[in-house]
């Protein structure tokens, strides 16, 4: 039991009995054994969640000990559909004192997709977690909750076919003015792309840093990413922002319109939406 135990300053423990427990931080290089099983048993019974350590380095004792009393604090942080990832890191270094460049990098490291990927959801990060231990936990928690919406819709996890639905939500989620909107934005979307006509949609430009950015005719002209899908046919290249739900099912189950355009009006927040550029240009006009 004198053997010192090397440690980040938070674990995570999953539900469990000892045994599992003992075998999930071993198959995590902690360096316990069978031994640990039976010393666990007689100390306590360890909690779930994650744990507070206190020190990267303790006593095998300590250690043990700690997974039987030490609850780590957990700050909530949420983040909202049509956020960026980058927007949505930063602000979750700023709140736990971590280093944003590092935490960005180590998730852009672990991640599918640099956007898009994160679930809407507030989620609960213990003080003291690590950079790279808040990348994981954040890509693994989401992996999962990806892979078990595409089955429950599909009856499997494709990534190449998810993604690209992921993709098609995320323009959806930057359009639409509101939840029943978005099967219209996105029958406009398809509708566009069926008949070869760039989709010419400010909202992908509202990728990344650029999140929260009123889009202006010369950011237009000047942007020069796959994002500007007024410079670029198809769809961006990955998605723009995190997705709801409702996004995806409107990806998955658009309207069926003959609408190609649609410009939002000041009056009712709300867009108006057309099928030729001549109502196009009359329902631009009236915003003037």
């Amino acid at each position: 039991m004198a053997r010192p135990i090397s440690t980040s300053e938070v674990v995570f423990i999953p539900k469990g009995g000892v045994g599992e427990i003992i075998s999930y931080l071993a198959n995590r290089n902690f360096n316990l054994s069978k031994i640990d099983k039976y010393a666990l048993s007689f100390i306590g019974s360890p909690q779930s969640g994650w744990i507070n350590m206190q020190s990267t380095h303790l006593s095998r004792i300590d250690f043990l000990y700690k997974l039987t009393k030490a609850k780590a604090a957990l700050q909530e942080i949420t983040l909202i559909p049509g956020e960026t990832t980058i927007i949505f890191l930063n602000q979750i270094a700023s709140e736990l004192k971590l280093d944003a460049k590092k935490l960005n990098a180590e998730y852009n490291a672990l991640a599918p997709l640099p956007d898009g990927f994160l679930v809407p959801n507030t989620y609960k990060i213990p003080i003291g977690i690590s950079e790279r231990h808040l990348a994981y936990y954040l890509v693994n928690s989401s992996k999962k909750a990806q892979s078990e919406l595409s089955n429950k819709i599909f009856g499997e996890y494709n990534e190449k076919k998810w993604y690209k639905i992921l993709t098609i939500a995320s323009v959806i989620q930057k359009e639409a003015a509101n939840n029943d909107e978005m099967p219209l934005v996105a029958s406009v979307v398809y509708n566009r792309l069926d008949k070869g006509m760039r989709l010419q949609m400010d909202g992908t430009l509202n990728y990344g840093i650029y999140s929260h950015d009123v889009i202006t005719a010369e950011r237009i002209r000047s942007d020069m990413s796959e994002f500007n899908t007024y410079l670029n046919d198809g769809l961006p290249p990955t998605p723009i922002c995190t997705v709801s739900i409702n996004a995806i099912k409107a990806a998955i189950n658009p309207a069926k319109t003959e609408f190609l355009y649609f410009v939002r009006d000041k009056k009712t927040k709300k867009h108006k939406f057309s099928k030729t550029l001549i109502e196009h240009n009359e329902n631009v006009s009236q915003q003037r």
